[in-house]
């Protein structure tokens, strides 16, 4: 069943989804996204890319054809590059994958919402100069690249039943995303407040960025129960109950170019152990391009997201006896003891056992405001 039959899913959504915001979850220790893995045909070009970001090389590996058959199911060796912004490392890193043979296209240049795209979200200081960037791009290099306009809203409703004027001024945030070929960003500034912990601009980046915050899915699923694991088996919480989102909201609108009646389903996940590394998943309600096939490890763009626990063979234990299938406990191309699962609904996982990182993870949300 699709989610054009929506009465179902409504069912689900409305009853079952209510229950699993209060099902209790395990205590793995879950990080928040730790990395987003991107495929790339040009490594050193990637790199040179995103460290106009502020991301950082901080370690290289290969694997022959036949380890990365053992680790991955890709019939190809691999370079494997793992970048950091700043010294955030308990967050928000990136891997990038030059597969020799390449077993397909990638998801690819695609309209907003195609099914098995997935999006990385960053803070920046100058959300303007980086719209103009990337329109230059498209405009005078031709390039695949489609940036919206940045909208300003106020999600949190910081600036409801307030009387505003030039010196109490309003609050909140500017956001656009930047559709690409090989990757699709989302960029957020906020104004007139912070939010410790969630995002750290790194001072050296020449585009006034952060770390990636948190990522975006789109998928399609026949019940919310699809989705049950990323609690019962890695721990995370769900942030509220299943909700629709559409073109009356002003970001929705903006960033996903919603046309007039379009809406889609949004539900949200977050680690107890970090505010920041938040999964969102988008499920739309109309007609949009699948290629959903061409979102694996071995294909180009973004193939797969890792968390850390401190205790690996506990996560194995549930994803096991969750019927999901993980592989063996191996060690990654960094000698990293991990598994690897694909979920119900067509996201891959990696999962890494990790004790302890040199930046703490911040747990609580405080809005801190500011002059600006």
């Amino acid at each position: 069943m699709r989610l054009s039959t929506l009465p179902l899913f409504v069912l689900c959504t409305s009853v079952q989804a209510q229950q699993n915001l209060g099902m209790p979850i395990p205590n793995t220790g879950i990080s928040g996204v730790y990395e987003v893995m991107v495929g790339t045909s040009k490594p050193e070009e990637s790199i040179r890319y995103f460290g106009e970001f502020g991301f950082r090389l901080i370690d290289s590996a290969t694997l022959t054809r036949s380890d990365a058959i053992a680790l991955y199911g890709v019939p190809s060796a691999l370079k494997s590059y793992r970048l950091q912004n700043g010294d955030i490392d308990s967050h928000g890193l990136l891997r990038l994958w030059a597969w020799a043979e390449p077993i397909g296209p990638g998801v690819g240049y695609s309209e907003p919402e195609t099914i098995g795209s997935r999006m990385a979200v960053m803070k920046t200081d100058d959300i303007i100069r980086l719209h103009d960037v990337f329109q230059m791009l498209r405009q005078q290099r031709q390039e695949k690249w489609l940036s919206t306009e940045p909208y300003f809203d106020d999600p949190l409703r910081i600036n409801a039943n307030k009387e505003l004027d030039f010196y109490k001024r309003p609050v909140g945030v500017r956001e656009n995303a930047v559709y690409g070929d090989g990757f699709t960003h989302v960029f957020f500034q906020r104004y007139g407040y912070t939010i410790p912990g969630y995002g750290t601009v790194n001072p050296s980046a020449n585009l006034k960025t952060s770390e990636f915050t948190h990522h975006d899915f789109f998928i399609r699923v026949d019940s919310m129960a699809q989705l049950n694991y990323l609690q019962t088996v890695l721990g995370l919480k769900m942030e509220r109950a299943p909700e629709i989102d559409g073109d009356w909201l002003k970001g929705a609108r903006a960033v996903f170019l919603m046309p007039p009646g379009y809406s889609h389903w949004y539900v949200g996940f977050v680690s107890p152990n970090n505010i920041c590394g938040k999964l969102k998943f988008f499920m739309p309600r109309g007609g949009k391009p699948d290629r959903q096939a061409h979102q694996r490890p071995g294909e180009p763009g973004i193939t797969m997201h890792s968390f850390y626990v401190p205790d690996l063979a506990v996560v194995h234990r549930l994803a096991a006896g969750n019927r999901l299938s993980p592989t063996p406990l191996r060690t990654n191309e960094f000698g990293e003891r991990c598994f690897n699962f694909l979920g119900p609904e067509g996201s891959s996982w990696q999962i890494i056992e990790k004790k302890s990182t040199r930046n703490t993870p911040v747990t609580k949300l405080e809005i801190q405001f500011t002059k600006d």
